[in-house]
C-alpha cells in the first residue's frame, strides 16, 4: 500500500531533501525513508506539499494530464476587482501563453491562517486581501505571474489542497499520513520505493523517480539521505524550536 504525507511547508523551506547551500529543506520536518515530494513549491510560498513512496502515484500526481486541481489562497496588494477575478478565472496572458480556465474569488480573512515569520511587507495606505484559485495546470510561480498581470501582486502564497487532499489544522512543519482515494485504480495505490539508488558522496538519493510534471509554485530538485524513523515517532512532526 502506498505512504502518503502532507506535510504544511513553512515559508523559507526548499521542498527538497538537501541543499548545498545549507538553507532549509524538507529534511528538517520529515524523517521517513522513501518518500518524494509529488510536485513542488517555492521557498518563498508556504502550505501543502504531498509526499509518497509511490512513483505510479506521484506520477498520477503530478502529471498535468490528468489536470489535478490545486488550491491557494493568495494575499494580493489591493482590493481585486470583478474584472481582475473574470481575467483570473477566465484566462491571463503570460509570456509562455495563456493560462487555463480557473477559480478564482474573493476571502474573507481565512480563518486559522498562522501568522508568517517574517512577515509580509504592508504598506499604511494600500489594503490587502485575500483571493483562493483552483488551478488545473502546473507552470513556474503561476499564481504569481496571474496576479500580478492583472494588477494585484501577490504578498504571500499558501497552498491549502491538491486533489483530494487539504492542509485542514496542519500547523507549519506538521505532517500527517493520509490515504489514497478509493475510486482511485489500485495500481496507483501500490508501494513504490524499489530501494535507495546511490546518490552523491555516496549518500542515498532521494530525487524522485522520473515521473514528474509542473507545479504551479514549484522549486529545483534535491537529494538527500535517508533518515532513520525511530520507534516513537508519531503520525505528527512539529517544527524544530528556534532558539
Amino acid at each position: 500500500m502506498a505512504r502518503i504525507l502532507l506535510l504544511n511547508k513553512p515559508f523559507g523551506v526548499h521542498c527538497k531533501f538537501t541543499d548545498a547551500e545549507g538553507r532549509p529543506t524538507l529534511g528538517a520536518f520529515v524523517d521517513v525513508p522513501d518518500v518524494y515530494p509529488a510536485g513542488r513549491l517555492d521557498a518563498d510560498s508556504e502550505g501543502l506539499v504531498v509526499l509518497t513512496d509511490a512513483g505510479p502515484l506521484q506520477h498520477r500526481i503530478t502529471d498535468p494530464r490528468h489536470k489535478l486541481p490545486k488550491t491557494y489562497w493568495a494575499q494580493v496588494e489591493g482590493i481585486p476587482t470583478d474584472e481582475a477575478l473574470r481575467r483570473l478565472a477566465t484566462g491571463v496572458s503570460l509570456r509562455d501563453g495563456p493560462t487555463l480556465p480557473a477559480e478564482a474569488h474573493l476571502l474573507p480573512a481565512p480563518p486559522g491562517v498562522w501568522p508568517r515569520v517574517p512577515p509580509i511587507r504592508e504598506r499604511r495606505a494600500l489594503p490587502t486581501a485575500w483571493i483562493e484559485l483552483v488551478l488545473r495546470e502546473g507552470r513556474n510561480r503561476q499564481v504569481r505571474r496571474m496576479t500580478a498581470a492583472v494588477g494585484f501582486p501577490t504578498l504571500r502564497l499558501i497552498r491549502v489542497a491538491v486533489g483530494p487532499w487539504r492542509l485542514e489544522d496542519l500547523a507549519p512543519g506538521e505532517w500527517r499520513e493520509a490515504g489514497v482515494p478509493p475510486d482511485w485504480p489500485a495500481g496507483w495505490r501500490g508501494g513504490g520505493g524499489g530501494g535507495h539508488r546511490s546518490g552523491r558522496d555516496g549518500q542515498p538519493d532521494r530525487r524522485p523517480p522520473p515521473s514528474g510534471g509542473s507545479d504551479p509554485e514549484r522549486d529545483g530538485r534535491g537529494d538527500g539521505p535517508q533518515k532513520k524513523v525511530s520507534a516513537s515517532a508519531g503520525r505528527r512532526r512539529p517544527a524544530p524550536r528556534r532558539r
